[in-house]
């Protein structure tokens, strides 16, 4: 079993930064593939960014440039940092945890979630 706890959401004004982070506990966090999601109101939850064990990433087409996903293995915490945030950012933001080492954009193939975080991006 893999506990997940996000912190880090907040009000930020367009154009802003925030940084989230993923503390997990319950299994050896270096070996797992870690995945970044969210959920805005109406909408369905959507791929946001995911790192492997190795440290390889891959982001969604939105994302990228603004958006840069990490991890301290030593801290077993995943880190979301986000630039040039947008209204259309707004969402719940959720981390997730694969019981495999490799990278995935599908949310199907993440066994473990945090209770997510709100993300709010005013104009």
């Amino acid at each position: 079993q893999v506990q997940l706890v996000e912190s880090g959401g907040g009000l930020v004004q367009a154009g802003g930064s925030l940084r989230l982070s993923c503390a997990a506990s319950g299994r050896t966090f270096s070996t797992t593939g870690m995945g970044w999601f969210r959920q805005a109101p109406g909408k369905e939850r959507e791929f946001v960014a995911a790192i492997n064990s190795v440290g390889s990433t891959y982001y969604a087409d939105s994302m990228k440039g603004r958006f840069t996903i990490s991890r301290d293995n030593a801290k077993n915490t995943l880190y979301l940092q986000m630039n040039s945030l947008k209204p259309e950012d707004t969402a719940v933001y959720y981390c997730a945890a694969r019981r495999y080492s490799g990278l995935s954009y599908s949310s199907r193939l993440y066994d473990y979630w945090g209770q997510g975080t709100q993300v709010t991006v005013s104009s």
